[in-house]
């Protein structure tokens, strides 16, 4: 008897809806995306659509509102995190939860040819049945590291 196994993609499980913003906007309309679309991340993206970094709500809690700055004059650039880790559509899911797990990440850019075409994100995973005990495992290991960050 052949046996066939069966790998989910990244691509079946990503997001394909993806907003984005150039490295030029301000930290203010990030928030206002972010919120907008209830999003916790954005890709940043040169005008030709290569991605450039990604910035959270934490980023511009931490690096902008925190540090004193306004955060309508401080460009998305100057508090982006620049070469993030991504995903390609192709590669396996259960790939993606061992590298969110050792890279403390919770959302990833999916990318072809150095073009965003999805985020795909914890959340995403474990609504396939199939992860779910490495989904949990990977969010424990991500939040473990977070408290002891915290504890420091």
């Amino acid at each position: 008897m052949e046996w066939t196994v069966f790998f989910m993609r990244i691509s079946d499980v990503m997001s394909k809806t993806v907003v984005s913003i150039t490295p030029e906007e301000s930290a203010a309309l990030a928030a206002r995306l972010l919120t907008r679309h209830g999003l916790g991340i954005l890709p940043v993206c040169a005008q030709d659509g290569r991605l450039m970094g990604v910035v959270t709500d934490r980023d511009i809690v931490t690096r902008c509102l925190a540090a004193g700055a306004d955060p309508s004059r401080v460009p998305v650039q100057d508090i982006m995190s620049p070469s993030p880790e991504t995903l390609a559509p192709e590669d396996k899911a259960e790939d993606a939860l061992g590298q969110m797990a050792r890279h403390q990440i919770r959302r990833m850019p999916v990318v072809r040819e150095g073009q965003v075409v999805g985020m795909v994100s914890l959340g995403d995973l474990a609504r396939c049945r199939r992860y779910e005990a490495e989904t949990a495992k990977a969010l424990s290991e991500i939040s473990s590291n977070i408290s002891r960050r915290r504890k420091k």
